[in-house]
């Protein structure tokens, strides 16, 4: 027989075993809803850029469909290369300017002022080709940029070019000045690869002009497609500033030695892979707040290829043999070639100039 005691110690084991069941199943509920809360969801149900851009670093994308960082900036890296000498009032205005410009379209930029700092007259190409050489591994594209053309329509885009081939901000139909078909200067943005390809620019252009034109026949040679800015919604005369001087900043256009018969062709001697130079010394500089990299460059001259790098002592040289002309076909259904020669650019603005006046009478 069970005492009384006994009787009531089975009653509280029956009544508390399912109480103890009850506080169990709750805990174990708990534990598998914290650790269901804690696992991240599964790869299916998550749509994610596995490139190693979205590894590196969290990004979000524009209204122009640009890949930007988590600082705000895009991942593509701009070299602004600025070719100079001489122009100190300009720079002033250019890195300040250009420094708010790129910024304001998110731009991973950095400016690099080129100057030209030997006695040879200005070589605008071998200074860009200098200018990429030192920039290449800190960016994937560049501006060939002139220190007096600052753009004012912030509709110009200086983004990594979304087509291939070359894209050119200053376009005939925007530029100031010139407004010729086949004209790719004032600002140029390339990709490094499309540089490499056609081996930058010619180093034989000692003095002002044509450098451009004979880099736009390299281009369609390689063919890249030059594109350009569409639907913008101003004209030549409030697209960009031009701060050029023409009374007190005069244009080398002297032709010394046989300068104007070589420079007329394409040049398939000299290029990015054989330019000579040395670069003195490295400054960064801040104006205004806004920063930029000097580079001090003094250019080599073979005077046997290219006499007219000084044209002080004009003296009789041995005939050389014409640059090679470039055969380009003259349609998509013929098979005859034509020579190519660099385009005449004083003439044509020139022709131009004369054009407009006749139109405004």
């Amino acid at each position: 027989m069970l005492t009384s005691s006994s009787r009531n110690k089975l009653l509280l084991g029956v009544i508390n075993r399912p109480v103890r069941f009850f506080v169990m199943c709750l805990c174990a509920c708990l534990i598998i809803c914290c650790f269901i809360a804690l696992t991240p969801l599964s790869s299916e149900g998550c749509q994610c850029d596995n490139t190693h851009e979205s590894l590196s670093a969290k990004s979000v994308t524009r209204g122009s469909g640009q890949r930007l960082n988590s600082f705000g900036k895009s991942f593509h890296r701009l070299a602004v290369l600025v070719p100079f000498r001489d122009r100190f009032e300009e720079l002033l205005r250019f890195v300040p300017h250009m420094n708010k410009f790129l910024s304001r379209q998110n731009i991973n930029f950095k400016i690099y002022i080129l100057n030209q700092a030997d006695n040879f007259r200005f070589n605008r190409a071998s200074l860009i080709n200098v200018g990429f050489l030192k920039s290449q591994e800190d960016s994937d594209y560049m501006a060939m940029h002139d220190v007096d053309l600052l753009p004012i329509n912030q509709e110009l885009s200086y983004r990594y070019p979304s087509k291939p081939g070359p894209y050119h901000v200053a376009s005939p139909e925007l530029h100031p000045r010139y407004h010729y078909a086949t004209f790719v200067g004032g600002i140029l943005l390339i990709k490094r690869e499309e540089f490499l390809k056609v081996d930058g620019m010619s180093n034989k252009y000692w003095g002002w002009g044509l450098e451009d034109d004979e880099f736009y026949v390299r281009l369609k040679e390689a063919g890249l497609n030059v594109s350009r800015p569409l639907n913008i919604s101003t004209g030549t005369e409030n697209t960009f500033l031009h701060v050029h001087d023409r009374v007190r900043r005069k244009r080398d256009m002297t032709k010394c030695f046989n300068q104007k018969e070589v420079t007329r062709r394409r040049d398939r001697e000299t290029g990015l892979h054989n330019v000579e130079f040395s670069i003195e010394n490295e400054h960064e500089i801040n104006i205004d707040g806004a920063s930029a990299i000097i580079l001090n460059i003094k250019l080599k001259c073979n005077r046997q290829l290219t006499p007219w790098c000084l044209c002080d002592s004009e003296k009789p040289v041995l005939k050389q043999p014409s640059a090679e002309p470039v055969p380009v076909k003259k349609g998509k259904d013929s098979g005859k070639l034509d020579s190519v020669i660099v385009p005449n650019v004083k003439k044509t603005v020139k022709s131009i100039n004369n054009n407009n006046k006749r139109s405004r009478k």
